[in-house]
């Protein structure tokens, strides 16, 4: 089972380096992020965008200009395409934004015609490695789904639980996430959590071990849960945390990375390889992480298939 960023990036190493496109290169952030990753020997960027503007940020971030291969496509939105096409094509094994919006990746990955999208819905997963835990933590979603229904929260779980195998955890423990551990009809998460709970047990959802609805102490401690007197196999020993809308994840994903100043990683799931969507705020570090996530799980995937 992965235990740290640094395993991760480790396997890799042994691999030959796992290319990786970034559409609209043209980003200071995340041409330092890839140079960095690349250095460490874990991925080989190419990088499609404005070559005139990606020549000028690698000069300045005083990175070798033949170090890697360049692309130039000055339209963003053509960009994102070339970008998926080249996945598509099987020539790189991950995909990561650069300076463009979100949305535009998102209509070249979702394009019924020309785009990548392997699962009926893209999902966000952070990953974190917290000590006091002393094991993976997989949140989600914190950055694709507002506010998701419980099919829809059945997808979302069935992309984390698959991710978490790809990382050595066979049965993740899976906490749905709530304000409290009963059941309340004025508190839809709570009644969401019972329902996927049963679809579990019934094996409408499989390869995981589903409890809730948790708060989120109980859900992390097993002391927390004695104290509560929360029984059940997930009490505890979450691996997994499915949040129950986009503003909880988000926050928790933010409160971890920044107030616990311990920098995870962010991509997202759904399609044939994984997609590293950071923030610009993100902390450096987290783009890095989030570089070596995806392709270790592209890497660990193409190995199983």
């Amino acid at each position: 089972m992965v235990q740290s960023f640094d395993f991760m990036s480790d396997r890799l190493k042994t691999l030959r380096r796992q290319r990786i496109v970034v559409a609209a290169a043209h980003d200071d952030d995340v041409l330092r992020a890839v140079d960095r990753a690349f250095t460490l020997g874990i991925c080989d960027p190419l990088l499609v965008g404005r070559k005139p503007d990606i020549l000028k940020l690698l000069e300045k971030n005083h990175i070798a200009q033949y170090t890697y291969e360049i692309i130039d496509e000055p339209d963003d939105a053509k960009a994102c395409r070339l970008a998926v096409d080249i996945v598509r094509a099987g020539d790189a094994r991950a995909l990561m934004k650069g300076l463009v919006g979100t949305a535009v990746i998102l209509r070249a990955i979702l394009d019924k015609n020309t785009g990548i999208r392997d699962r009926r819905l893209l999902s966000h997963i952070g990953l974190f490695f917290i000590p006091s835990l002393g094991r993976p933590l997989i949140i989600t979603d914190a950055a694709m789904s507002i506010a998701p229904d419980l099919e829809t929260k059945k997808h979302i779980l069935e992309n984390a639980v698959e991710a978490a195998h790809l990382m050595g955890i066979e049965n993740p423990h899976v906490a749905c996430v709530a304000a409290l551990e009963t059941v309340n009809p004025k508190m839809p998460a709570t009644l969401d959590a019972e329902q996927i709970v049963a679809m579990n047990q019934q094996g409408l959802i499989a390869g995981c071990t589903v409890g809730g609805p948790l708060a989120l102490d109980n859900a992390l401690f097993a002391e927390a849960a004695r104290h509560k007197n929360i029984g059940g196999p997930v009490a505890g020993k979450a691996d997994i945390l499915l949040m129950p809308n986009i503003e909880s994840g988000n926050v928790l994903y933010k409160a971890i990375s920044f107030l616990m100043e311990s920098p995870g990683a962010g991509i997202v799931l759904g399609a044939t390889a994984p997609v590293v969507l950071t923030s610009r705020s993100d902390h450096a570090d987290t783009k890095l992480h989030s570089i070596a996530l995806a392709l270790y799980l592209a890497s660990q995937k193409g190995m199983n298939e």
